[in-house]
């Protein structure tokens, strides 16, 4: 420690600081509000595969790291077991995977917005009824919406262990890129919570 300590001292001590506040984009609000948006769009792929990707722009929410409401929707939405979405579409013969979420990059998740999005992989047969597929996500979407997350406590609480478990007995990964994104997380979260900030539900607030 002393000789890395040594290191970064020498490295970076002479870096100006220039004293001005980190930019903020939050007044760029609604960067979606868009005829181009609101429509669908079909692509062509490469590879001979169906997926149909439903996206939705929210409001920021890197100010609930402590919640994490988007991961706790996409578990919700992810769910492969009884009465899921996945589970209907299969015996349907029209899905093969589903997942959902927000990747935390930088373009999903910022100051400005907040991306969701549900991607479903298509057999044949649900591409052709793929009109019926989104409105089966759009139906569980609402249910969810109207149903609310005060009977689901215990679901919160068990995605919280099961990320806390995963914290502490994960492999030890490339020190470079442990600290490039320890320096990320400076950006994000409050000093304490550097460590774990992305990775850890620390409070449950069904409002958020």
């Amino acid at each position: 420690l002393d000789t890395l300590e040594k290191w970064v001292t020498e490295i970076f001590s002479e870096i100006p600081n220039n004293g001005l506040p980190k930019p903020s984009f939050d007044h760029l609000t609604q960067p979606f509000d868009t005829p181009e948006f609101h429509k669908l769009y079909r692509v062509v792929p490469i590879r001979k595969v169906h997926s149909l990707t439903i996206t939705w722009a929210l409001p920021p929410q890197e100010q609930y790291y402590r919640v994490k409401p988007l991961h706790y929707i996409s578990w919700l939405v992810g769910h492969e077991g009884k009465g899921s979405v996945l589970s209907f579409l299969r015996k349907k013969f029209w899905a093969l995977a589903l997942y959902g979420g927000n990747g935390e990059t930088g373009f999903e998740q910022n100051s400005t917005y907040s991306i969701f999005s549900i991607s479903v992989t298509l057999t044949d047969e649900g591409y052709k009824h793929f009109y019926e597929v989104a409105h089966v996500v759009f139906q569980y979407v609402k249910m969810l919406q109207q149903r609310g997350p005060d009977q689901r406590q215990v679901i919160w609480e068990e995605i919280q262990k099961i990320e806390a478990n995963e914290f502490h007995y994960q492999e030890q990964t490339d020190p470079v890129d442990y600290v490039e994104n320890l320096c990320e997380n400076m950006q994000l979260f409050q000093k304490e919570d550097f460590l774990t900030g992305d990775q850890l539900l620390f409070e449950y607030k069904p409002e958020v």
